[in-house]
């Protein structure tokens, strides 16, 4: 049984269907993660280049500039220097495999070349990456399987479960309404105050209290951005191709630049109790409700509501945790980008809020699947 290697096709890609990806010359801006050096990577880099493997969090990993930087291998074009043997997550972004009880492949918005639908098939692309690490993605969902199976089991006991195709469904039919501040707010509301929500009952108040959702965008944005470690705080990609972080100091938020050789220049700072949630037009919410609808047929979306129950001792009703989650996600994005625009002055239309979803938030370490 531990042989057995699953069937490929089973392997959802709805996702990527008619998108396509192109690596943006200019960009590089995958190369400010840390990889994980896989076991069969090892020898290649301890034989070909020793000194730049490292020991992150118990893994192998590739050696970032000043330790803060970019990859070592990535020179001064914002090219790859070992591009033909770059390890497995390299090659694996944009596209993230999310196992749980099943394997469903997404792409990673925050890919500046994922958005100009141009250059190869994402879906073919992730059909070639599944079949290279199919054992790897069998002894995965072996393992998530039995670990999803024993999740459902306690909800079930604890009387909080929920059909997930049921979660999707209602949020399907009531999608044009999370682009709207008032519903969203109701909706936060509600799972806070309400046993079991359902959001065909929801109707927003007259007259909410603007303050405090804004307050609580603030919190989820300002979440990401405590740590003084740039390897783990937002990356955005401007116009220019510059990379800019932000971090929390003192409460401000603080807007440096990292160039090509590590060194990071600050550039200016922000009262966070400044920035508000913005007002989209037609355009922007238009935008803004094809991520929603993505968000909620992801599994690492649905996986991330998961987490948050199971961190609340199973008091919560699945629906509740899950709508809960979706909008906290939303308000998240609406406020990064009265944040850019602070800085930037992009505006809150169309393209500012396309600009939030390439805003990327990195971790130490990138595991590939």
């Amino acid at each position: 049984m531990n042989n057995v290697v699953m069937n490929l096709d089973a392997i959802d890609v709805s996702e990527l269907i008619g998108k396509k990806i192109i690596c943006p010359r200019e960009c590089g801006l995958c190369c400010l993660c840390q990889p994980e050096i896989l076991p069969e990577e090892r020898n290649y880099f301890r034989t070909k280049h020793s000194r730049s493997l490292v020991k992150s969090n118990d893994h192998f990993a590739l050696a970032m500039k000043k330790g803060r930087g970019s990859c070592v291998f990535l020179d001064n074009e914002r090219r790859c220097s070992i591009y033909d043997n770059r390890p497995t997550y390299c090659k694996q972004f944009p596209i993230h495999f999310h196992v749980s009880d099943r394997i469903k492949a997404e792409l990673d918005l925050s890919c500046r070349g994922a958005w100009y639908n141009d250059g190869i098939s994402a879906e073919t692309e992730a059909k070639e990456l599944a079949s290279r690490s199919s054992m790897r993605l069998t002894s995965a969902l072996r393992e998530a399987t039995s670990v999803y199976n024993e999740f459902f089991d306690l909800c079930k006991e604890a009387g909080v479960y929920a059909e997930r195709t049921e979660l999707r469904s209602s949020v399907s039919e009531n999608l044009t309404k999370f682009t709207d501040l008032n519903y969203i707010a109701k909706v936060m509301d509600s799972s806070l105050e309400e046993p079991c929500v359902s959001l065909n009952e929801i109707t927003p108040d007259a007259k909410m209290n603007m303050d405090e959702l804004n307050e609580a965008a603030m919190e989820a944005a300002l979440g990401s951005m405590q740590s003084n470690d740039p390897l783990n705080v937002p990356v955005y990609c401007d116009k220019e191709w510059k990379w800019n972080l932000f971090m929390v100091k003192k409460n401000v938020i603080e807007w440096s630049t990292l160039d090509n050789n590590g060194d990071i220049f600050v550039k200016g700072t922000a009262d966070p109790n400044e920035i508000s949630l913005p007002s989209l037009d037609a355009d922007a919410k238009s935008v803004l409700q094809n991520y929603i609808s993505t968000l909620n047929q992801r599994d690492s979306m649905m996986g991330s509501a998961f987490h948050t129950l199971d961190s609340l001792d199973y008091e919560d009703d699945m629906s509740n945790v899950y709508y809960g989650s979706l909008s906290v996600a939303i308000i998240d994005l609406m406020w990064r980008s009265s944040m850019i625009n602070t800085f930037f002055k992009t505006g809150t239309g169309a393209e500012s809020i396309k600009k939030q979803l390439s805003f990327t938030i990195w971790t130490v370490l990138m595991r590939p699947l």
